[in-house]
């Protein structure tokens, strides 16, 4: 038996091994041709016009180079104050949200709120503040309250609300137990519990968030002034309906510089306190 054994060994096939099992491959098959068809059957919805295709190259260069030389005497009468303003409604905006959501995260935490109702509440507010773009809020807030800085304020606090609180309440998930049972066993009292238990651990989730953020809002409210909600949109607005190609390069030179500075300071800010 043993001198068979070797031969017996030998003639077993050798083992192949596949990245994928075979539904797995039949998986992958069918979501590649869903979206082939997904892609055909929009480019035929959309009704693509060929026309407009062939010049577009054609079409930017064109509009690139009206946009050149830059009209800079336009800067100091209505870019700089919009610009300013565009700063205000992102701070404002940003530091409105940080209050609103930072109870709702508390509420969302499945660790510090064991109250399902309470849980699935707050996750609904952080659903319905996302799933509605910023643009779509400041049309809102332009109903409610007007054209101006208040709407872009209040568009931008209500949009950043779901991103914050989702953040942010999945970082106090994460806590470690540790030092929350050992506050919770000396008998600590809520607050007390929340501020050497929990803080100290989300501080730099915290910072993060909400440095994140708020570079994310003075992009999004550059915009805002599109729908009349106040910032540097509205000087583009303004540009643009008017043709004046030279002022509308220079508002866009701007807005992209704004974006460059504020990632480098985000950045430098975030290495620094975290």
């Amino acid at each position: 038996m043993n001198a068979l054994s070797p031969v017996t060994q030998a003639a077993k096939p050798p083992r192949v091994w596949h990245r994928f099992t075979p539904a797995e491959r039949i998986g992958r098959s069918m979501v590649y041709v869903l979206s082939a068809i997904a892609v055909v059957w929009s480019l035929r919805t959309i009704e693509v016009i060929p026309e407009f295709l062939y010049d577009a190259p054609e079409q930017t260069a064109d509009l690139f180079r009206r946009m050149w030389p830059f009209d800079w005497a336009f800067y100091p009468e209505q870019v700089h104050d919009a610009l300013i303003e565009t700063f205000h409604i992102a701070t404002l905006g940003t530091l409105l949200a940080l209050v609103l959501a930072l109870p709702l995260a508390f509420l969302a935490a499945r660790n510090f709120t064991r109250n399902p109702a309470l849980n699935w509440l707050a996750q609904f507010i952080f659903v319905s503040s996302r799933s509605v773009n910023s643009l779509i809020w400041a049309l809102l807030f332009v109903a409610i309250f007007g054209p101006g800085a208040l709407a872009g304020v209040m568009s931008i606090a209500f949009r950043s609300i779901g991103f914050i609180g989702k953040l942010f309440s999945e970082a106090l998930e994460e806590a470690q137990k540790g030092p929350v049972e050992a506050l919770t066993a000396t008998g600590a009292p809520r607050a007390m519990i929340l501020v050497k238990g929990y803080w100290p651990q989300v501080e730099p989730a915290f910072w993060s968030v909400a440095l994140l953020r708020w570079d994310i809002n003075i992009r999004e409210s550059a915009v805002l002034g599109l729908v009349g909600a106040g910032g540097i949109g509205v000087a583009l607005d303004a540009s643009l309906n008017n043709l004046y190609w030279d002022q509308v390069g220079l508002i866009l030179a701007v807005i992209f510089s704004v974006v460059v500075v504020t990632e480098i300071v985000t950045s430098w800010l975030r290495a620094r306190l975290i």
